[in-house]
């Protein structure tokens, strides 16, 4: 039930984002699928014991993944389902922690929350650049048999 109720939410808290940052209507609910999907693997990973870093790549791979076929799918550039499915993963509470811990004069605290900011925010950019950067290899290697099939017949 738990992982229902994440669900739910994450999907809400996207979608929400797509019509604030103004998505065309007919995607928000592939972009609230997709950070939906993300946040539950990130949710499950570190429900399973596994660092929030790997999780967020985790996640972040399974958000691009779903956002690459909702383009296509879609006929539209696929940052517009990123930037709706990211939202669920961004370590804002985090932050908060670590700007709070700055006002308090807890420097030793700020610095480690500023740190897995860092790390949290990496691990989402290399997922989706990963991700992005296999796909578009596959896709070429595609077109390049596709092209020799052509030539051979």
């Amino acid at each position: 039930m738990l992982y229902v109720v994440q669900f739910i939410l994450s999907f809400f808290a996207a979608a929400g984002f797509g019509i604030l940052f103004n998505a065309p209507s007919r995607t928000i609910f592939a972009g609230g699928l997709s950070g939906a999907c993300g946040w539950l693997v990130y949710f499950a990973a570190t429900e399973f014991g596994i660092e929030p870093v790997i999780a967020s790549f985790f996640g972040a791979i399974v958000l691009t993944m779903l956002s690459i076929v909702s383009s296509r799918k879609l006929r539209t550039p696929i940052v517009i389902f990123i930037t709706c499915g990211i939202i669920p993963l961004v370590p804002g509470g985090v932050a908060y922690n670590a700007m709070r811990s700055v006002v308090l004069q807890n420097y030793d605290m700020a610095l480690a929350y500023g740190f897995q900011v860092a790390l949290v925010s990496m691990a989402i950019a290399m997922g989706i650049i990963s991700t992005e950067m296999i796909d578009s290899l596959f896709q070429t290697l595609k077109r390049e048999v596709k092209n020799m099939r052509k030539k051979e017949a």
